[in-house]
């Protein structure tokens, strides 16, 4: 492991009104090796220290005291002075990628920041309850991802949509790769139960970035990505390491999403329950 280090993972669980994700993370800095858990919601953001943190990853596997995260779902039992968060969340019906997210970029080493895909989309039940909110999840929806490395990237956007009849998610990164920098893509969009992906390591490129859009290109493919209201409350990323620096999600957001072949329409829709970062 390197000296400044960090491992995250987003469990992101919507029931049919209301959103909320948890995020244990394992991090390093200058030798001291700290745990945190972040749960956002659509109205607020808590980040809890932990003392310790136990983790294996396949399968996954994540203990925090008696709370525990992994892919048959989530028991959480988190009490202190800022929130009161109990309840027992059941995965089932995991939507798995064919092959790592990452593809050949997964075997270069010193990169920045790699991530993990564990399931586009999955059924939840279940009850939460984060400080008297209650979070009723009766054939709710799902999504699991994961980083590690030692920083989040400098510049980058990420969204994540589950929709109707499938589920996306696309990233967008500044990559610093032995004294060079490119922007690095990854990403996926499941449609009808059929994977299409879309990645530097295809040929994907970003053709426009700015003003909270993104449009990425990849030989006949066109992915259009936009933030149309931003919800954004505040989550601690990693820095070397520490969790110092401070990025804006929107958990539950407008956007706008077009996805096209050949000029053909794959997908093209409006959601309010998107979830998106742009750190540009």
């Amino acid at each position: 492991m390197a000296k400044d280090y960090f491992h995250g993972w987003y469990f992101k669980c919507m029931t049919s009104n209301k959103s909320i994700a948890m995020i244990p993370a394992l991090h390093r800095c200058n030798g001291r090796e700290t745990a945190s858990l972040q749960i956002i919601t659509d109205d607020a953001t808590y980040n809890i220290p932990i003392h310790n943190l136990e983790f294996q990853e396949s399968p996954l596997f994540v203990r925090i005291g008696s709370s525990i995260f992994c892919e048959k779902g989530i028991r959480l039992h988190i009490h202190t002075k800022q929130i009161h968060a109990e309840g027992i969340l059941r995965f089932k019906e995991l939507t798995s990628i064919r092959y790592d997210i990452m593809g050949p970029f997964q075997f270069v080493p010193f990169m920045q920041c790699r991530h993990r895909v564990y399931s586009m989309r999955h059924r939840i039940d279940g009850i939460l309850t984060v400080n008297g909110q209650q979070y009723i999840f009766r054939n709710g929806i799902g999504y699991l991802e994961g980083d590690r490395g030692y920083s989040f990237p400098s510049q980058y956007l990420w969204t994540q949509c589950i929709f109707p009849n499938g589920s996306l998610m696309l990233s967008v990164a500044d990559i610093p790769l032995m004294g060079l920098h490119f922007y690095g893509v990854i990403g996926i969009v499941i449609i009808d139960g059929q994977e299409h992906r879309i990645a530097t390591y295809l040929g994907a490129k970003p053709d426009y970035i700015r003003q909270n859009t993104v449009v990425i290109k990849q030989g006949d493919y066109c992915l259009t990505a936009k933030m149309i209201q931003k919800h954004a409350k505040p989550l601690n990323a990693p820095e070397h390491g520490k969790m110092s620096r401070i990025i804006h999600e929107s958990l539950s957001c407008k956007a706008f999403y077009r996805f096209e072949h050949h000029g053909r329409i794959l997908c093209k829709f409006v959601s309010d329950r998107a979830s998106f970062e742009f750190e540009f």
